[in-house]
């Protein structure tokens, strides 16, 4: 079982709580992660990735036991805690402005 916490204005779009639970086999990675989001929530689709070259929106960052993966493959396997569930996959919206 996988933890991801998504940002507010995506819960509040996908109807959620603060962290849901996704089911994953074999390799956990960044995007087996969001695959199965954006499966299971069919509405978050093109609001982390862009639809159709599936790359990370840039101001939406990615984080997994304190590190900041947003610029990692998106195929590196996460770390063991992400992985077993007792850490969550974190998706952040970026601040910015001045």
């Amino acid at each position: 079982m996988i933890r991801v916490v998504i940002p507010t204005h995506l819960r509040t779009l996908a109807k959620v709580d603060r962290e849901v639970s996704l089911e994953l086999e074999g390799v956990v990675t960044t995007r087996t992660i969001l695959d199965a989001l954006e499966s299971r929530y069919p509405m978050l689709r093109g609001t982390i990735r862009d639809h159709v070259t599936l790359k990370r929106r840039d101001f939406v960052r990615f984080f997994a036991c304190g590190e900041d993966l947003s610029h990692e493959p998106v195929d590196t396997p996460l770390p063991e805690p992400v992985a077993k569930g007792l850490e969550p996959f974190r998706i952040v919206g970026a601040m910015a402005g001045g």
